[in-house]
């Protein structure tokens, strides 16, 4: 977690990682993957954070990389369903993006 975010140890210590992870794993988005001390995420954390990364994104920047590097193609006919809720879940972003510009 350091390492991959650039956090120091004295702003994300031990405490505030198990704190994170218990938070997680309460609102079933975090599972744990087998015996070992990892974690994955649920059937229900993968949309959460598909959505999470979907609006930092469009929100807040280039920081998250997510699968759009461009404005989708409106009549592209998308081969799969994850794909289709991709592009679906962009338009209703930026249809957000649109109202909160209005606003």
């Amino acid at each position: 977690m350091l390492t991959t975010f650039e956090l120091s140890a004295k702003t994300y210590g031990l405490n505030q990682l198990r704190y994170d992870l218990r938070k997680l794993k309460g609102h079933s988005l975090l599972e744990r993957d087998g015996r070992r001390y990892a974690y994955r995420l649920s059937t229900k954390g993968l949309p959460v954070a598909l959505l999470f990364l979907f609006f930092h994104k469009r929100l807040r920047g280039p920081l998250a990389n997510s699968r759009f590097h461009h404005k989708p193609d409106p009549t592209h006919c998308p081969k799969s369903k994850l794909e289709a809720a991709c592009y679906k879940a962009d338009k209703a972003i930026q249809d957000i993006v649109d109202l909160l510009a209005a606003a």
